[in-house]
C-alpha cells in the first residue's frame, strides 16, 4: 500500500483485559478515504481494536496495552494527547442506535453546540450537511422538530451516523450499525457509507461476512485476538491466502 495513503496505522499492537489477552501482536494499515472492514467470529478482537482507535477503552478498569496507533503519524497513546480532540476527529457508531432525548434537530447539533458553535445558521448549516450525507434529510426534513425515539429503528441509526458527521471528524468507525436493521434499511445504511468513503475513512466491523463483501475497499480477518489476514476487501473476500480465512468466508466455520 502507498504509505502516503494511510490514515491510520496500527503496530504491534497487544491488549488485556485484566489477565485475559484480547489482540496479540496486531498490525493493520488503514488506507485513506476507503471502506476498511474488520471481520471474523465474535471474540476476535475486532470491536476492541475499533474502541483503542478512539481510546474508549481509557474508560475500562485493570487493562494493559502495548504498540502504537498512528493517526497521521502521530500516536495517539502519546502523553499529552488531547483525548477529547482526538474524539472529535474519530467518530464512532454503536451497534444499537440510541437517539439522545429531545428533536431530531437537538439531536444532530448536540455535538456541535458541546463544542462551541453558537451561530445559528452555521448549526442550520451541519443539521442539513450531516442528514444528507447519512442519507436521512429527505426522510425527516420537514419534521426536525420532532421527537428523535418516534423515527424508525433504520431512520434511528442514520440520525446516529448524522451525529457522528455533524462533529465533522476524519474517521468513521462503526460496529456492527445495520444488525438491529430490515434489509432496506441495511441498504440505505451502506449505500450512505459508499458514498461517505469519498470524505472520510470508514472502518467497520459489519453485520456478516456478505456485508463485508459488498462494502470493503480493504479487510483484515480477526480470529481469537490475531489478525490472521489482510488486503484488498475483493482479495480477501474471493481468493483469501489463508485456509482459516476461506473456511469463514465460504462458512465452514463460524
Amino acid at each position: 500500500m502507498d504509505h502516503t495513503l494511510i490514515k491510520i496505522r496500527i503496530e504491534n499492537i497487544n491488549f488485556f483485559y485484566g489477565g485475559v489477552q484480547a489482540l496479540k501482536d496486531v498490525s493493520i494499515d488503514v488506507p485513506l478515504h476507503a471502506v476498511t472492514v474488520f471481520f471474523g467470529p465474535a471474540g476476535g478482537g475486532k470491536t476492541t481494536l475499533l474502541r483503542l482507535i478512539n481510546r474508549l477503552n481509557d474508560m475500562v478498569d485493570n487493562i494493559k496495552l502495548s504498540g502504537h496507533v498512528w493517526l497521521d503519524g502521530q500516536d495517539i497513546y502519546a502523553p499529552g494527547t488531547n483525548v477529547p480532540r482526538l474524539r472529535r476527529r474519530i467518530g464512532m457508531v454503536f451497534a444499537l442506535p440510541l437517539p439522545l432525548p429531545g428533536t431530531i434537530r437537538e439531536n444532530v447539533i448536540y455535538g456541535p453546540k458541546l463544542a462551541g458553535i453558537r451561530q445559528q445558521a452555521r448549526l442550520d448549516e451541519l443539521t442539513e450537511s450531516s442528514l444528507r450525507q447519512a442519507a436521512l434529510w429527505d426522510e425527516v426534513k420537514d419534521r426536525l422538530n420532532t421527537p428523535a425515539n418516534q423515527l424508525s429503528g433504520g431512520q434511528q441509526q442514520r440520525l446516529c451516523i448524522a451525529r457522528s458527521l455533524a462533529l465533522e471528524p476524519e474517521v468513521l468507525l462503526l460496529d456492527e450499525p445495520t444488525s438491529g436493521l430490515d434489509p432496506v434499511s441495511t441498504a440505505k445504511v451502506e449505500q450512505s457509507l459508499l458514498e461517505l468513503k469519498q470524505r472520510y475513512t470508514i472502518i467497520i466491523v459489519p453485520h456478516n461476512v456478505q456485508q463485508g463483501a459488498r462494502i470493503a475497499d480493504y479487510a483484515g480477518f480477526f480470529l481469537m485476538g490475531e489478525l490472521i489476514e489482510a488486503g484488498a476487501g475483493r482479495d480477501v473476500f474471493t481468493r483469501p491466502r489463508n485456509k482459516q480465512t476461506e473456511d469463514y468466508v465460504t462458512g465452514r466455520f463460524g
